[in-house]
């Protein structure tokens, strides 16, 4: 027996980039590729929007980047032209926007917010409605994030599910180092410590910087692949330290896998916003060893001592000696690495994002009067 495809509308008024809006596309590509009718609302100015037809990705334009009636008024037209069956909502903007604009609509949508990063929600009554009344289901990138959220507005345990971002284990697998560093123009010679990420100030590059200065290790050097609003205070940083024959900025970069392979060590010293990291998960497939903090829901991806060195955030010191006990130790990279791979293969694939995300879309969605579809999430531990 076949099973009925959902109609699915993402929303995402963000026009950053990031992984959250990664995830988002990786997500509506993998669920189209299901069979199930996916489309994404956001403002025709955002990189998202560039970026969907990559992803195969129907994409509408839609005034949303700010809260106001305008936004407001568009969305609402939208619901009642789509009339979508589910609709999966991301960031702040465009989650009030829909929850505002489902009021009294006939036959309004099944809302699944997701929340993907752990910084701060005001501990308000709104945003108690927005999450524990407006949307039928919560899904978090970590189980952190998910107990902060049951713990602030008062949700029950099956209104919210923790649903990690997952990555494809084809794309990311370890490479020979020699054919990836040829690839991108690399010397061969030298070992690489590098950071994959976005360039905002609460991924901690300036510490990682001020960390790898530090050491004075002429045979490495520091690869920071990405671009972002703190590209020109990073430059300026490793002008200063006089760090330019061992830093290489490399900016937005389309073959993260490519970089990764060519790296010895991975890096990500956030000290805020994060849930489970894509980047970590990236790095564990490569079969990199990982130096990060235990910020968000980083710790339910690594394990100290075993996949990665967990420092506390925001602490050069500890950070570069960190650094150093990986740079000087061949043998415990070897086996940190190969550790990562693993324990990411087990649980962090593709399929068991999609698999999740659609059992929570079709437990959401009410195909008939007072009917709902009763199942347990592939890979999540069923709870009371």
């Amino acid at each position: 027996m076949s099973i009925p495809s959902l109609h699915i509308l993402h929303t995402e008024s963000s026009c950053g980039w990031g992984g959250q809006e990664i995830r988002i596309l990786t997500e509506a590509q993998g669920m189209i590729a299901r069979g199930h009718q996916v489309a994404l609302a956001c403002p025709p100015q955002s990189r998202i929007h560039e970026e969907a037809g990559r992803y195969g990705v129907p994409v509408l334009d839609l005034p949303i980047a700010r809260k106001n009636l305008t936004g407001l008024l568009a969305m609402r037209r939208l619901l009642q032209t789509l009339q979508p069956e589910v609709v999966n909502t991301h960031s702040s903007t465009d989650s009030w926007l829909v929850a505002l604009a489902c009021i009294g609509l006939k036959s309004a949508p099944a809302i699944v917010r997701t929340r993907h990063i752990s910084s701060p929600i005001p501990d308000n009554f709104a945003s108690r409605w927005l999450y524990a009344r407006s949307a039928r289901h919560v899904v978090t990138t970590g189980e952190a994030l998910r107990c902060s959220l049951m713990a602030q507005f008062g949700l029950d345990s099956g209104q919210i599910t923790s649903i990690p971002t997952g990555i494809d284990t084809n794309c990311f697998t370890p490479g020979d180092k020699g054919t990836a560093r040829k690839e991108l123009n690399l010397a061969p010679a030298p070992s690489y410590l590098g950071i994959v990420a976005t360039l905002r100030s609460w991924k901690g590059h300036s510490y990682l910087i001020d960390a790898f200065a530090s050491l004075s290790l002429p045979d490495w050097r520091l690869i920071i692949v990405g671009d972002g609003p703190q590209k020109e205070n990073l430059a300026a940083q490793v002008e200063r330290l006089g760090l330019w024959q061992q830093v290489i900025l490399t900016g937005q970069q389309r073959n993260p896998e490519r970089w990764l392979q060519a790296l010895d060590i991975f890096c990500l010293p956030s000290y805020a916003n994060e849930g489970v990291p894509q980047a970590i998960l990236q790095a564990m497939l490569s079969g990199l060893p990982i130096v990060t903090t235990p910020v968000g829901a980083i710790l339910e991806a690594v394990t100290h001592g075993e996949t990665a060195l967990v420092v506390p955030p925001k602490d050069t010191v500890a950070l570069a000696g960190a650094l150093s006990s990986l740079m000087h130790d061949p043998e415990l990279r070897a086996r940190m690495g190969a550790q990562s791979r693993v324990k990411a293969l087990s649980r962090f694939s593709l399929d068991t994002m999609l698999d999740n995300m659609e059992l929570v879309f079709r437990n959401t969605f009410d195909r008939s009067v007072g009917a709902r579809v009763k199942i347990g999430l592939a890979g999540v531990p069923k709870r009371p």
